[in-house]
This record gives C-alpha cells, sequence and structure tokens, in this order.
C-alpha cells in the first residue's frame, strides 16, 4: 500500500489528506444518522400532543428536551413559545402566528445541526479528481523529461511516470466515488428529516389550534 502511494508521486500527500477527511466526516455523521434513525419520533410526538392536551405543557416540554433530534429541537421551541403566549393571554391568531414563525425561524439552525460536516464530503468529492488529474499531468510531464534526458524511448523511464499518472488519477475518482455516494445518502436522510420537522411543526400548531378554540367555547 506504501508502495503505491509513492508511486503516485506528490499528489498522493493532499489525496491522502482527502481520503483521512472522508473517513472522519463517514464515521462521525454515520455515528449520528444511526443514533436519530434509532429513536421513535412518532411515538414522541403522539405522547407530546397527548400531555399538551392534558395540559402538561412542562411535561411535553421535558419529553421533548430529552430527546435528542432536530424535530424535538423545533417542537421544543414551538412548546416554549406557545408557553409565552399563554402568560402574555395572547389572541388565537397572534398566539398561531408567533409559533409559526418560532419553529420556522429556528428550523434552519436544527437542519444546520444534521448537515454539519457534510459539505466536506461534498468537496473533497469535488476537489479530489482535480487533485489527480493534476498527479497525471506531473506524471506525464516526467514521463517526457525523462524521454528527452535519456535520448531515446525507454520504456522502463517512460513507465514510471504514466505509473505515477495512473496511480494518481485512479486513488483521485476512488476518493472521489467514496465521498460522493455517502454524501448524497446522507442529504437523502437530511431531506427526510426537514420533511418530518415540517409535518411536526403543522401538527403542533393544529393542535394548539385546536386547543384553544375548545377553550374560547367553553368561556
Amino acid at each position: 500500500m506504501l508502495e503505491k502511494l509513492i508511486e503516485g508521486g506528490m499528489m498522493m500527500i493532499p489525496l491522502t489528506a482527502c481520503s483521512v477527511a472522508m473517513l472522519a466526516v463517514l464515521i462521525e455523521r454515520g455515528l449520528a444518522f444511526y443514533r436519530n434513525s434509532k429513536l421513535d419520533i412518532r411515538s414522541m410526538r403522539a405522547k407530546m400532543l397527548s400531555l399538551l392536551e392534558e395540559d402538561r405543557i412542562d411535561d411535553a416540554m421535558n419529553l421533548c428536551a430529552s430527546t435528542p433530534c432536530p424535530v424535538s429541537a423545533v417542537l421544543l421551541v414551538g412548546l416554549q413559545t406557545y408557553k409565552k403566549t399563554i402568560a402574555i393571554k395572547a389572541s388565537q391568531a397572534v398566539q398561531r402566528q408567533l409559533i409559526e414563525k418560532a419553529m420556522d425561524d429556528y428550523t434552519p439552525q436544527a437542519i444546520h445541526a444534521v448537515e454539519l460536516r457534510l459539505n466536506w464530503l461534498a468537496t473533497i468529492s469535488n476537489v479530489a479528481p482535480l487533485f489527480g488529474m493534476t498527479g497525471t499531468v506531473t506524471g506525464m510531464i516526467r514521463s517526457f523529461g525523462s524521454m528527452a534526458g535519456a535520448g531515446s524511448l525507454d520504456a522502463g523511464v517512460v513507465g514510471a511516470g504514466i505509473s505515477e499518472a495512473l496511480v494518481a488519477t485512479a486513488s483521485g475518482l476512488i476518493i472521489a466515488l467514496a465521498s460522493l455516494i455517502p454524501y448524497n445518502s446522507f442529504m437523502n436522510k437530511v431531506e427526510k428529516m426537514a420533511l418530518d420537522i415540517g409535518e411536526a411543526s403543522s401538527e403542533l400548531v393544529e393542535a394548539v389550534t385546536m386547543r384553544r378554540e375548545r377553550q374560547d367555547a367553553r368561556q
């Protein structure tokens, strides 16, 4: 393995750095998405709505705070805003508007936490082939330089430069593929999470609105 790295020339140094960074991000983000997949978000949402229906707002907030995921973080912001609107005795329209705005404003932060360091994978998938192509060029320059120095077509002299070119090119493409495929997979998970956040936010707003309407009807 070390011999192949040496054969790839100087461009193998940044390519190796890219591969190390890629592996670090894949492990860290992979574990984060795995832990999130083990959480029963739908069950948490149902329990939160049940607590809200029982007027146990603090318990609903504690449930969201103890569930480490973006969906629960956005719902927690919505519940905190709901509690504040109760304290200031806001009208139903103002209450709904404030809760929606609070969750909408916080959603990008929650999504950003999920996307953390994924841009590294996108960057690596773009720059790794460029490093590989640069290695190709330097390898061919080395080959032609060796030919000029030898004054004849020597397969052994030319082969070293061509080997450097091919190793660097292959390494760049492999690293790019190894970054791009997981990146697309992770981004699909992020998009699904964004949809879950939108669905849960709408669910909370509707639950709060219906609860307020029942309260106003009883008065």
